[in-house]
């Protein structure tokens, strides 16, 4: 009888510590939904490698300006409401609900005009997804641009196009020729009873004019530096009107969600990460690319699937930049199981910033390749603010020393501090670009810091080594070359 019992239980207790209980009050845990591998009927650009006719016909034929009209007479809090169902967070970087951005031009007229301004300048390091979209894409991104026009009740739109960007210039000036003649924008626009014109405004390839407020200078035809805010954008923005400055890709999905329904964009990706993104992959891969993907994939799965790996193999893995030179660099055992959206890749004190992902094998030297982010956002300052201004040549010149082991590690604590003084303290966010690199580089490899601080300082005497100990951390190349 014992025996019997003993068998009984065993039995009934053993599924409970498996986790295979199938006792009513016992609820068998969902297994968690993973995320990626977006089916091609699901893909919003479906021309970004060219290999179809990127002007009206092929446009056509490929479900852009369909039923356009029926969604510009539907009215903005039509068009508002679906872009805040679908959960679409700016694709520019900084993660704003578009939707909510989008409903802050919608105040009481007071008879000036609104615009709406599209950044497609693209100056970040690593990004390479918005000139894809203007080349194969032209017409997605006009569309897109009546649609929000619309969503805003704006009278314009000003694509600022980076004055390198040649062809793609050409394709958009060509896709905005065939739609007016076209009748698809401009007067009576789609036959909807609403006027929207579309102009294109070539930059000087100024990396601080990817900064909303700066950008809006440089369309006025002035120096190409951040106002104070406020007035914000929204109230004073280009000549003095209410304006939105949107990215090129948040802008182009707009006409497909608005046909396909919020719901379906919001179907992809974590709650508040929702939607699909262009990835661009370069660094150390066997296949760089930009590629059409669900948020919250997982880095490495991204990475594997379109990429076909590290150059090396997965554990030859150094390190990637996750989304654009600006955001901290993350290592490899981060990155293994990290997601790809603004709020996982947060939570490992990064960021999804533009999704350009740029991969380093262990061949990289990383403290050269955070140096010469240094020297980039020192040159890219506009000097208008002097945290930056100073802060960033200070900046380059430590980050050329820690590069050579020509510093001592109290040093690392000290580039640090001057990190955080940089950080918030900018009317725009390149201060931040620039102190983010260097933060990163320290959180993650201070050891190698360390070990080429060390490995110097067996190589060279002691008088050698006092030069700097009583000059200024941040002189320039020149001066640490002739010390």
């Amino acid at each position: 009888m014992v025996d019997y019992f003993f068998i009984v239980a065993f039995r009934v207790i053993r599924p409970i510590f498996k986790g295979k209980a199938n006792f009513a009050t016992v609820q068998n845990p969902t297994p968690s939904r993973t995320y990626g591998n977006l089916k091609d009927e699901d893909r919003i650009f479906t021309n970004l490698y060219c290999r179809h006719d990127f002007r009206l016909k092929g446009a056509l034929k490929r479900g852009d300006w369909y039923k356009t009209k029926e969604i510009i007479l539907k009215g903005h809090e039509w068009i508002i409401q679906e872009i805040k169902t679908s959960g679409l967070r700016g694709r520019g970087g900084a993660g704003f609900p578009s939707g909510l951005k989008w409903s802050f031009m919608n105040k009481p007229s007071d008879g000036r005009p609104k615009y709406l301004v599209v950044n497609a300048d693209e100056g970040e390091p690593g990004t390479c997804k918005d000139r894809e979209i203007m080349r194969g894409d032209p017409h997605k991104l006009i569309e897109g641009c009546l649609v929000a026009g619309r969503a805003m009740n704006a009278s314009a739109a000003y694509i600022y196009i980076r004055g390198e960007f040649y062809n793609e210039a050409s394709n958009v000036q060509e896709a905005i020729n065939e739609a007016y003649a076209a009748g698809l924008i401009g007067k009576n626009a789609c036959g909807s009873g609403y006027d929207f014109d579309v102009y294109i405004h070539r930059g000087a390839g100024a990396y601080i004019c990817g900064e909303e407020t700066a950008l809006i200078e440089s369309l006025e035809g002035k120096q190409g530096k951040p106002r104070l805010k406020p007035p914000f954008p929204a109230d004073v923005g280009l000549f003095g009107c209410p304006t939105t400055v949107a990215n090129v890709e948040t802008v182009a999905v707009a006409p497909t969600i608005c046909r396909r329904g919020g719901p379906w964009f919001a179907s992809f990706g974590r709650e508040k990460n929702s939607g699909t993104k262009l990835f661009c992959i370069s660094g150390h891969v066997n296949n760089p690319c930009t590629v059409e993907e669900e948020m919250s994939i997982p880095l490495k799965e991204l990475i594997e699937r379109h990429c076909g790996g590290v150059r090396g193999g997965w554990d030859n893995l150094l390190a990637i930049i996750p989304g654009g030179s600006s955001v901290p660099v993350i290592p490899k055992h981060i990155c293994d199981d990290v997601l790809m959206d603004f709020d996982a890749l947060r939570d490992v004190k990064s960021g999804l910033g533009t999704a350009a992902v740029i991969v380093m094998d262990k061949s990289t030297d990383i403290v050269q390749a955070i140096s010469r982010l240094s020297d980039f956002y020192k040159h890219e300052s506009c000097g208008q603010c002097t945290p930056c201004r100073e802060g960033t040549k200070w900046l380059m010149g430590v980050m050329s020393r820690f590069q050579r082991g020509y510093a001592v590690p109290r040093e690392i604590d000290m580039v640090e501090e001057l990190t955080k003084q940089i950080e918030g303290h900018t009317i725009c966010a390149l201060g931040d670009a620039a102190a983010w690199p260097v933060q990163g580089l320290i959180r993650h490899f201070r050891p190698e810091l360390e070990t080429r601080m060390k490995l110097y300082a067996s190589t060279h005497d002691e008088k050698e080594l006092s030069k700097f100990s009583s000059a200024a951390p941040g002189l320039d190349r020149y001066t640490l070359s002739m010390v």
